[in-house]
């Protein structure tokens, strides 16, 4: 299989969106911290580097989620693969995405963090597909909103492949 990739936001791009971004949250949590809460694997490029340009004191905290099983389209059905270490009772918390399509798996993600009594809880993306949506996912902060293409670099892959890709690009076969 021949596999093309055509760029579509650069790595400068890419990088001012995320100064944006960061100066968006330091503005909205000035005087308090935040506890980051980066979703496995994709997010990891975007929440480093977001966290990177927070000026508020940041505690980084990982956690992988799987609802899609043997199927390629999610169930909705959200099994915690790898949980946070530390309890988010009392904490301004924000979900740091890779993307956000049809919004089933962060729907109830959100909804079991929710049930956590965190003080604050949002949701930050580096990429949202609105025209995917299935569900209804209030997104606080998002870098790019893209069409429904199959999308690749900078931490989302095809096969576990191109994730280090230092721009977004559209996978063509």
């Amino acid at each position: 299989m021949s596999e093309t990739i055509r760029e579509i936001y650069s790595e400068k791009e890419i990088t001012d969106k995320i100064k944006e971004l960061g100066r968006q949250i330091s503005r909205d949590y000035d005087g308090e911290e935040i506890y980051v809460i980066c979703i496995l694997k994709g997010a990891v490029y975007f929440a480093t580097e977001l966290t990177k340009r927070i000026t508020v004191p940041v505690t980084l905290d990982f956690m992988a989620a799987s609802s899609y099983g043997a199927n390629t389209e999610s169930s909705g059905e959200v099994k915690i693969v790898k949980d946070l270490d530390e309890s988010l009772e009392g904490k301004n918390a924000i979900v740091v995405e890779d993307i956000i399509d049809t919004g089933r798996t962060l729907k109830r993600l959100m909804e079991i963090l929710k049930e956590r009594g965190p003080k604050s809880l949002r949701l930050c993306t580096l990429l949202d597909k609105p025209d995917r949506r299935v569900v209804d996912v209030h997104v606080d902060y998002t870098g790019f909103t893209v069409e429904d293409r199959f999308i690749v670099g900078y931490g989302l892959d095809y096969a576990q492949k191109y994730r280090n890709l230092p721009y977004i690009g559209e996978l063509n076969f």
